[in-house]
């Protein structure tokens, strides 16, 4: 419906509407009793009923804020968190887990169909994580001068907190201000353990906090890793210059609040102006400098800036699911690219001949040759690449048959255009894509198909509860006549 038929609505007027769909960036949909769609702000659930205060008319739609839930969705719940809806983490707290997971697989749907052009695309039901709580293995904390004031505070003409100091999350889309928590639902209780500790000590010692905007400061992140199946900490101070004096006083003040805890310490360096979690430099304070996982029967050990799935028990699940849909046999060559530390690889590798896992990050190629020799794995190789470059290491590969089988896991924005065609040009009979984001596996599933390929399977699997992220496994197969 045209906005020519909308024109006594404008900015600021009031409307009522049922919630039909959710969207991204925080946004939901619903249509007027006329047809015009509008996109609505706010933490909302499919079946509310809201009252909402136009922000823009557009030609053919609406945008809106809620203003208030006239009736609420029955998939609607209390959030356990008293950060949500400022965070910016846990946009789907607020509803029912079995109603976020029928969410998260329409979304995979959707973005077949609307992206990929896909019709009917064979999308299973997604799988729940059997821990919808605690089970992030990996939490970045950041530190600011410059603390978020939640709404109840700017009113306050005395704050029980300084404002120049904050260790938390930044809130969405404000780089400088981050938000001082307490406690996250989604970390271990250890982590949050160890967040109350690294707070005590920056206040006791006064130390200064990187300002996103000046570059200056001392404690830029937080980053703590947890290894389920050995209970093992691993805490990482990120700071723009080592204090040898300092390190070993957190060091200790660390030990004494975690007694009983088998934990390393580390100190990663850097002075780069931006806020990435990870150092130039790398100084071990205590412990052997990694943790390790098991995961499949296997041991992995991470390093402090190495990729490793953020969910230990789910990642079984999603490792299964590329197993189940692989096809693998004893006679297979199978190539994995963006291999991380090699978790992938070593779990396929006793399915098959021979498996090379590919991947750009140095630290990551070493953690995953230490973990084959770790766990006497013989026939998986490794080689540091960027996947950009993909098509140039094709030479270095003549030792190994053309694979069989190609895994691939790309990064949210998926796989870069050469990379895609070169592994297209390989022609396996089977593509398994991993993705962490519906709409770049249907960009590139689209890509895939038009070159002699169909869409066998596709498997969600919610490795993020809470969160409006959903793992895919994708099975594409070559078509016989091409």
């Amino acid at each position: 419906m045209a906005i020519t038929e909308q024109t006594k609505l404008k900015r600021d007027d009031i409307i009522e509407l049922r919630i039909t769909d959710q969207a991204e960036k925080d946004q939901c949909f619903g249509r007027l009793e006329n047809g015009m769609g509008v996109m609505v702000g706010g933490m909302l659930a499919v079946g509310d009923l809201v009252s909402a205060r136009i922000k823009k008319v557009r030609q053919r739609y609406i945008e809106a804020l809620v203003v208030e839930v006239l009736e609420p969705s029955p998939d609607r719940t209390d959030p356990l968190c008293s950060y949500f809806g400022i965070c910016g983490g846990c946009k789907l707290m607020h509803i029912r887990y079995e109603a976020q997971l029928l969410y998260k697989e329409k979304k995979v749907r959707d973005a077949l169909e609307h992206i990929g052009d896909f019709v009917a695309p064979p999308v299973a039901s997604a799988l729940a994580a059997a821990a919808p709580f605690h089970y992030r293995n990996k939490i970045e904390f950041s530190f600011s001068n410059m603390r978020y004031l939640l709404p109840e505070e700017l009113s306050q003409e005395k704050l029980l907190r300084p404002k120049d100091v904050a260790l938390g999350f930044h809130t969405p889309g404000n780089f400088e201000k981050v938000l001082d928590i307490d406690y996250c639902f989604l970390a271990k209780q250890s982590m949050n353990r160890v967040l109350v500790l690294t707070r005590e000590f920056v206040l006791a010692n006064a130390l200064t906090l990187y300002s996103a905007k000046a570059h200056t400061g001392y404690l830029r992140n937080l980053v703590v890793r947890f290894s389920e199946d050995r209970e093992e900490v691993m805490v990482n101070l990120v700071t723009s210059w080592y204090d040898e004096d300092i390190m070993q006083r957190y060091r200790m003040h660390l030990e004494s609040g975690m007694e009983g805890v088998k934990m390393t310490v580390l100190n990663n360096v850097t002075q780069r102006l931006n806020s990435v979690a990870t150092g130039d430099e790398e100084f071990t304070l205590s412990g052997v400098g990694y943790i390790t996982e098991r995961l499949g029967g296997l041991d992995f050990r991470i390093s402090a800036n190495s990729f490793f799935q953020t969910n230990s028990s789910q990642a079984e699940v999603l490792y299964k699911c590329i197993l189940d849909v692989a096809g693998l046999s004893e006679k297979d060559t199978v190539y994995d690219l963006y291999c991380g530390t090699g978790t992938i690889t070593l779990y396929l590798a006793k399915h098959c001949r021979q498996i090379v896992g590919l991947e750009v990050v140095e630290s990551s190629i070493n953690d995953a040759r230490s973990n084959a020799v770790l766990n006497g794995i013989n026939n998986a190789a490794f080689y540091k690449v960027d996947l950009k470059d993909f098509h140039a290491l094709l030479g270095s590969l003549e030792c190994y048959d053309t694979p069989g089988v190609l895994i691939t896991d790309p990064p949210r924005a998926g796989m870069q255009p050469k990379a895609l065609a070169t592994m297209i040009r390989l022609r396996p009979r089977r593509i398994v894509y991993v993705s962490c984001n519906p709409a770049s596996l249907a960009r590139d599933g689209k890509e895939i198909c038009a070159h002699g390929y169909t869409l066998l399977s596709v498997q969600p699997v919610d490795m993020f509860p809470h969160t409006s992220h959903i793992e895919s496994v994708a099975c594409f197969e070559r078509i016989a006549l091409c």
